[in-house]
């Protein structure tokens, strides 16, 4: 398997530890979008109740797998070395240049480290972060849901 475009990248990930090789997984892949879009659906829904820690962690946790669902389809699979930065070094060396979206990844996962892991009493999510990681993960969602169903992936 070729891994193009981001093949480079795709292959140091592998040889440093960070993602493996695993049987590829059109189940697995819908699983984790489904899985995803039912993240987003509950995220919207306890926002409204005001949950807005609970709110984004659930908005990034989509988004994560969404992305991860394009690396099952590849049999491709982040290593606990690796762990949330190689799914989003991996999605955005293959993806980053024709997915914008995939390029908020690293914001989104710094602002969910520092919101769960807080290191003052202004480490905690707002309305507009919530909606911001809302939006992006649904757009991550739709978008590897088209690459998926399109099998733009194909050959790679």
């Amino acid at each position: 398997m070729s891994w193009s475009p981001g093949a480079d990248r795709i292959r140091e990930l592998i040889d440093a530890g960070e993602l493996e090789r695993v049987q590829a997984s059109t189940d697995i892949a819908h699983r984790l979008l489904n899985d995803a879009d039912q993240h987003i659906a509950s995220a919207r829904a306890i926002a409204v109740s005001g949950d807005l820690s609970g709110a984004y962690q659930l908005a990034y946790d989509a988004m994560r797998k969404a992305a991860a669902s394009l690396l099952a389809i590849q049999g491709l699979r982040a290593t606990s070395r690796g762990g949330h930065v190689a799914v989003q070094d991996a999605v955005n060396a293959q993806f980053g240049d024709t997915v914008r979206a995939f390029r908020a990844f690293g914001r989104l996962r710094r602002n969910r480290n520092r919101f769960e892991y807080p290191g003052d009493t202004a480490s905690v999510p707002q309305q507009d972060d919530v909606d911001d990681a809302l939006a992006v993960a649904a757009d991550i969602a739709s978008k590897a849901r088209t690459i998926l169903d399109n099998g733009v992936l194909d050959g790679w």
